[in-house]
């Protein structure tokens, strides 16, 4: 290349450049650089067929805030021409003057993903392939491809993504639609009385209602013959025919299960998908005990595998053998001590036990831990279900990004402590043949640290759902709910009242397009405030927005009432008030005989230390 400066009415912008539209570009950001500076970078230029003319292949931004520019000094009586600076390539080559357009463009400002396709189409047809793109700009070969994908989609579709209109999920789905398909979801898109599926709900109407992934399959998918669909992302594929599927995979069950009994387990039983298995209300046991094997079967096509659990109440009765007659069938030998003297024995050493234990606080937490997490007869710990009947809600928990964090610190707890990375949880039985005594122990060589961080896992685990609990932490904490959560479709298809969408439009909208708005369905409604969360169609982008249901502290819409958290919250604040009030004056002397000694509450002043009433307690 060489460089020149070229007046601008000798340019015009290439239909190679990635910008390239009949519509000027947004120049907006870079016009009072231009104003003051002018144009510094020099644009990327070729040879066109005009006498002296040159196509701008890199930079139109640059030369149409240059030529705004211009205008505006001749209007002002200032006629000195103002030339561009250029970098001149030579001539004929297309392939290479469109990566340069897209080198650097996409290092100022980030394309569009129609736009990519648009341009990385061009190369294609240029002879590039998909790993010369992909090096060229420093892109992995799975991204070329995912952009290259929504060349499937008709360009109505395309458009609409373009303009944000639908997200990328909703794509994703579409590129496994046939062209049919596609022109029945854009006319449910053109219809403003019907019903469009999008993300979750677009992957059930597509499939007929059941969707399963390939990758569930036990059988050689390929082999079958089986008939598949995917994503043109190349991530995703899902079986066509879910009645095949079935007959194929259901074969494939009962081969494993013949299998597993030849390898000498009790048995081996098929949970079905109408039923579940729950592991806290089975216990551990080898084949040695009767172990069997349970093969747990989701709707979704997934199979887990348990191996070797036995019934509570069969664990029991083989715990009760092996303690009588030692397994063996034979008659136990008499015991050196009674059964009173073992009683004995027994509780002065727990009296023991527990008194040392109030010096050990260290070891305290760690054995509390340990019970919390693998039981004990005398607790009973139960992980928070979540359980809900609803799959678009289920989705939304399951993809969003404080479940993600929470999964991610759990799986370390469950290395941390040995667990299988499997585990669903830490708590409700997890631990080997030694129990709480296991868990116990390897809670002993961990750090403070690591065991407060394995305290947090167990903790919110066992959090109740819905509790005042939940609110009591969330308010301590101050919990930010916009940096964890952000409308969703299924929020969105749960919200329905319209009193309350007509004061969360006043919230992201303002009053003024609430009551303009106020007689409208509810549809409309609810496309005001996603254009708003989303800054689109012309709407001022409300940033970090959350209903008033869900921020820390809760409040209501309306003063109908039947809000959850905020009944919840007003318990844990009447409990938070009635601890951190202050004492009145004509309470009882704490340092009187027979008085009962507190704790001071937090923020309140700590007494000073009185060596003699020690002295007095000690005795």
């Amino acid at each position: 290349m060489k460089l020149d400066f070229i007046p601008l009415d000798k340019l015009v912008v290439s239909k190679a450049n990635m910008r390239y539209s009949k519509k000027a570009p947004d120049v907006s950001d870079i016009l009072p650089t231009v104003r003051s500076r002018g144009v510094i970078q020099p644009v990327i230029v070729r040879p066109n067929c005009a006498p002296d003319g040159y196509e701008i292949v890199a930079g139109s931004r640059r030369f149409h805030a240059a030529k705004i520019v211009a205008e505006e000094r001749r209007a002002a009586g200032d006629t000195t021409p103002e030339p561009m600076p250029c970098a001149i390539l030579d001539e004929g080559d297309d392939a290479a003057a469109i990566e340069a357009s897209m080198i650097e463009n996409m290092t100022r400002l980030d394309p569009d993903e129609v736009t990519q396709w648009e341009s990385f189409t061009r190369l294609v047809r240029e002879g590039r392939k998909v790993e010369d793109i992909a090096a060229t700009f420093g892109l992995p070969d799975l991204t070329v491809k995912r952009v290259l994908a929504l060349g499937n989609l008709l360009p109505a579709i395309r458009d609409l993504y373009r303009k944000e209109r639908i997200d990328a999920a909703t794509v994703r789905h579409l590129t496994m639609a046939s062209k049919s398909q596609q022109k029945a979801w854009l006319a449910l898109a053109d219809d403003e009385n019907a019903y469009l599926p999008t993300g979750h709900q677009l992957k059930s109407w597509l499939f007929g209602g059941q969707s399963i992934p390939v990758k569930h399959a036990l059988f050689d998918v390929e082999a079958s013959g089986l008939a598949t669909i995917a994503d043109l992302f190349g991530e995703d594929r899902y079986v066509a025919d879910a009645d095949a599927f079935w007959t194929a995979q259901n074969a494939e069950i009962e081969t494993r299960r013949a299998a597993y009994v030849e390898q000498g387990w009790a048995d081996a039983i098929i949970v079905p998908p109408s039923d579940h298995f729950s592991t806290w209300e089975y216990e551990k046991a080898g084949k040695r005990k009767g172990g069997r094997v349970y093969i747990d079967v989701r709707a979704t096509g997934e199979v887990i595998v348990h191996e070797g659990y036995v019934s509570g109440k069969e664990a029991r009765r083989i715990a009760k053998a092996e303690g009588s007659e030692n397994g063996t069938g034979q008659k136990a030998a008499r015991p050196e001590v009674t059964s009173t003297m073992q009683i004995y024995v027994d509780l002065h050493r727990h009296a023991a036990v527990r008194a040392a234990l109030t010096g050990h606080p260290a070891v305290a937490l760690r054995l509390m831990v340990a019970h919390a997490i693998g039981g004990s007869p005398l607790w009973r710990v139960t992980p928070e279900p979540q359980s809900t009947r609803n799959d678009e809600v289920r989705d939304s928990l399951d993809n969003s990004k404080a479940e993600a964090d929470f999964d991610e610190r759990r799986r370390a707890v469950l290395a941390v402590l040995g667990f299988s990375a499997e585990e669903p949880t830490v708590t409700g039985g997890n631990g080997d043949d030694y129990g709480v005594v296991g868990i116990f122990q390897r809670l002993l060589d961990l750090p403070d640290a690591v065991v407060m961080e394995v305290i947090a896992i167990v903790m919110g685990e066992t959090l109740a759902s819905g509790s005042a609990a939940v609110e009591a932490v969330g308010m301590e904490i101050g919990v930010d709910m916009a940096r964890c959560w952000q409308a969703d479709d299924a929020f969105f298809s749960l919200v329905r009242d319209r009193e309350v969408l007509t004061r969360i439009v006043a919230e992201v909208a303002g009053e003024t397009v609430a009551s303009a708005n106020r007689q409208e369905k509810t549809k409309t409604l609810k496309r005001i405030v996603r254009d708003h969360l989303d800054g689109t169609n012309g709407r001022d982008r409300r940033e970090s927005w959350v209903p008033r249901w869900m921020t820390f502290p809760p409040a209501a819409y309306t003063a109908r009432g039947g809000v959850g958290p905020v009944a919840a919250h007003a318990k844990a604040q009447a409990a938070r008030e009635i601890e951190r009030r202050l004492p009145d004056d004509d309470e009882p002397d704490p340092t009187a005989p027979g008085a009962v000694m507190a704790l001071p509450v937090e923020g309140s002043p700590v007494p000073p230390f009185n060596e003699d009433e020690a002295d007095r307690l000690a005795a």
